[in-house]
């Protein structure tokens, strides 16, 4: 039985008990009062609905600071960057040993065509751009840089007469995207042939310039490998 119940009726006992003996009172009054006092426990309800979720409380103080992580994943290889200008010449190297004797060779020189001012020399032997240049000028010119119409269809000539299609000449931006100057660092001020809708940087580092059959220009990926013009100056006699 319930203890505080059992100590509730002992107090009403005694209640009732005091209130009939009392000398105030007759005997049609005595003990008229009504006192309800409340019954036992009931037994537990059922557990009610989850309610609403209440408000966001405020944001809390910053944690302390964690510790490093794991390393990541090595990510993609980034996009080829543009071909760096040509160094300063090295010191002259130990000589080296004498190798044997290799096979007879196609000449890598096609012919020969001339202004009055300079020769033209197309070298069927395929290089990227960056070795191209270092091919000419270390025979004292450089890559043929066409600044006019006569000469640009000389050259044009000159690569179909050879059957070739295209060649490398002196002509890129890679010093500033979009402004293509000629190998000594002149601009394309008066003259240029480009073809239709080039150049057009098409898949993001065409940096060189090639000179198709047709005599137009196209901008392209200077790390292809193929044929180039060099020009020289003719000396003055």
């Amino acid at each position: 039985m319930d203890v505080e119940w059992v100590t509730k009726f002992l107090l009403l006992h005694l209640f009732l008990h005091s209130c009939t003996l009392s000398t105030h009172r007759t005997a049609s009054d005595s003990c008229t009062t009504h006192i309800i006092l409340p019954g036992p426990e009931g037994e537990h309800g059922e557990k009610g609905d989850l309610g609403e979720p209440g408000k966001t409380g405020k944001q809390g103080p910053a944690g302390s600071k964690g510790l490093i992580g794991e390393p990541g994943q090595k990510g993609e290889i980034g996009q080829r960057g543009k071909i760096g200008p040509i160094g300063a010449k090295g010191d002259k190297g130990y000589r080296g040993l004498p190798g044997s004797p290799g096979m007879k060779g196609q000449p890598v020189i096609a012919g020969i065509k001339e202004t009055e001012e300079r020769f033209y020399l197309i070298v069927k032997e395929g290089k990227n751009y960056n070795a191209a240049l270092v091919h000419c000028k270390v025979r004292g010119g450089s890559l043929a840089m066409p600044k006019d119409e006569e000469t640009n269809s000389l050259i044009a000539a000159y690569v179909n007469k050879t059957g070739l299609s295209r060649v490398f000449i002196g002509v890129n931006d890679l010093e500033k995207e979009r402004q293509f100057m000629y190998t000594d660092s002149t601009p394309l001020q008066n003259y240029s042939h480009w073809r239709p809708g080039e150049p057009n940087n098409a898949f993001g580092g065409e940096d060189c310039v090639e000179l198709v059959s047709d005599g137009g220009w196209n901008d392209v990926e200077c790390h292809l490998t193929i044929y180039f013009v060099c020009e020289f100056l003719k000396k003055n006699s």
